[in-house]
């Protein structure tokens, strides 16, 4: 591993030919640590033993002493790291290089290099396995532990003190343990859903350790998703009705032609049991539009789940839509977790930025959806739920199934009926009625005393672009109505990302006329998305990972900001 290791290595020595008396080698012994005779093969004499060389005639060819002392010969080496397995270390090893032998390395300065490195690889795997902000297990071919690190115990509440030597099994069931399973079988997991214990949920990367194909161990790193997961279902819990349920259509009113066609063609198809796809922007009302039909269709009567691909990992998008299911010998230990179909039994399903399900999960919805059957996962049993899908992107799929990143069976089902959100760019006369109604449903929320937007503050509104669509705007008019304590909502209470895009300035025409314009501003966000196209190069799907925002929604602040 350590290709630098500092080779321990002694030049204490001299070469001599094999003829020459014992006497002479005695003097050398007196002056170097070690004697080399050279007789194609190469025999070491150590000083320390000189005592050995005292039994013998002072006249005899030093050759025929070590013959007659049946003399192990020297291995010699070019390098020596890795090369332990060839060399016979019962006698000294000589190290060579191009230019020809460069020292003498002992079996104790070996053992000393070994040391050494042993510590220096322990010290990278300790220091590695404590920088990780995951749970690092290590276990030797038996499964007891022989590394547990700081997250792991503060996942777990386990000391170290109380597991290293231990089998991992005298703390955890042997059937919840995947690096029992990577022992027996040698197969690596990615990203794999586990529950050690009903309050902790991990995903788990495991490895086994092999050296010459055969398995001495494994490794495994536990991401700790627990809270991830709490989010999740304290943000389905207090997901809100964005249309009124006793006439859902009539919050979606609006004046824009291509909206009104959306909307037609979405009341129509609110009766009939099929899937759904919505695209649009994000922001752009995708979500509103799944409850018009849901509420407005014949569904009405069962619940309304959502999934949001976009924010539950990869890795637990498949337990999340299915549900979760272990079974042990008695049922009062079993694991059971109801997924989203499930939960939507007799009701709708909306899965969002469903491009963002991994292409496996997409397969087994495809399955799900002809027949309305499935498998928890880790269960057997068949289970049916009539539950209608709705589903939604920000971008088109098409190219998505070209590019071989979406199922194409599944892409055939959800394109039946497909229906596109215009985004509030494109119909300014909607914002008006948008913002009168979220000033209602506000001032009630929180019992304020607003009742209009002044005329000036609804022209800047309805100027502005919009770049987060319906969500931006009824999350702007929320903070609008909090901020005030007046009747009318004025310009001061704008936010500065609005007013820095809507500075207004007076011109005056060759017929003396004054004429308002917008100045054209190089606002923050703009330069943001510039520095990040700068840094990776014009690749868009790289600035917008780096801005922390989808594709779609970069390429339509950069045609909105005019960047190139």
């Amino acid at each position: 591993m350590f290709k630098n290791a500092q080779l321990i290595l002694d030049d204490s020595f001299t070469i001599v030919n094999k003829h020459i008396p014992l006497l002479e080698i005695k003097k050398k012994l007196n002056e170097y640590r070690f004697v080399i005779v050279s007789d194609g093969t190469y025999l070491i004499i150590a000083n320390y033993e000189k005592s050995l060389m005292n039994l013998g005639d002072d006249s005899i060819p030093i050759i025929d002493w070590l013959e007659q002392l049946q003399w192990l010969p020297s291995s010699v080496v070019l390098d020596v790291n890795g090369a332990d397995v060839a060399v016979d270390w019962r006698r000294p090893v000589l190290v060579k290089d191009e230019k020809g032998i460069v020292g003498v390395l002992s079996a104790e300065k070996r053992l000393e290099m070994l040391e050494v490195e042993n510590r220096q690889i322990s010290a990278y795997f300790q220091t590695l396995a404590e920088t990780i902000n995951e749970s690092v297990t290590a276990v030797d071919q038996a499964g007891h532990v022989v590394y547990w690190n700081t997250t792991a115990e503060e996942t777990y509440k386990i000391k170290k003190e109380f597991i290293l030597g231990k089998k991992i099994g005298e703390h955890f069931r042997d059937d919840s343990i995947v690096l029992h399973r990577i022992l027996n079988e040698g197969r690596p997991v990615r990203g794999q859903y586990h529950r050690p214990d009903k309050d902790t949920h991990v995903l788990i990367n495991a490895s086994p350790i092999l050296i010459e194909n055969k398995i001495i161990g494994g490794v495994a790193t536990e991401q700790n998703i627990t809270n991830i997961i709490r989010l999740n279902e304290e943000l389905d819990s207090n997901s809100s009705v964005l249309v009124q349920k006793s006439n859902p259509f009539s919050t979606m009113v609006s004046g824009s032609p291509k909206f009104q066609e959306a909307l037609k063609i979405a009341q129509k198809v609110a009766h009939a049991d099929i899937p759904i796809h919505l695209t649009g922007e994000p922001g752009a009302g995708k979500e509103m539009l799944a409850q018009a039909i849901h509420y407005g269709g014949s569904k009405a009567e069962g619940p309304f789940i959502t999934l949001n691909c976009s924010v539950i990992p990869p890795a637990l998008l498949e337990m999340e839509l299915f549900g979760f299911q272990k079974d042990t010998f008695t049922a009062e230990q079993q694991t059971l977790e109801i997924g989203r179909i499930e939960q939507a039994l007799g009701g709708t399903l909306f899965i969002e930025d469903i491009d963002k399900m991994p292409l496996q999960v997409q397969g087994k919805l495809v399955n799900y959806m002809v027949d309305q059957r499935f498998c928890r996962v880790g269960g057997v049993e068949n289970i049916t739920s009539p539950t209608r899908i709705i589903t939604s992107t920000s971008e088109s799929i098409e190219m998505l199934v070209k590019q071989g990143h979406f199922n194409e069976q599944l892409y055939f089902h959800l394109s039946v009926i497909t229906i596109d959100i215009p985004p509030l760019r494109t119909r300014k006369e909607d914002i008006v009625a948008h913002a009168q109604n979220f000033v209602q449903e506000f001032n009630s929320k929180y019992k304020k005393p607003v009742l209009e937007i002044s005329s000036e503050t609804m022209n800047q509104l309805v100027n502005y672009d919009w770049p987060g669509n319906i969500r931006e705007l009824r999350n702007t008019i929320e903070r609008l109505v909090l901020l005030t304590d007046k009747s009318v909502i004025t310009e001061e209470h704008l936010p500065d990302s609005i007013k820095s895009k809507l500075i207004v300035k007076q011109t005056t025409s060759q017929k003396g006329e004054i004429v308002q314009q917008k100045d054209v501003l190089i606002n923050p966000e703009a330069q943001e998305i510039e520095e990040a196209l700068r840094k990776t190069y014009g690749n868009k799907s790289a600035a917008a990972n780096l801005l922390g925002i989808s594709r779609g929604t970069l390429y339509n602040k950069i045609k909105e900001y005019g960047l190139h």
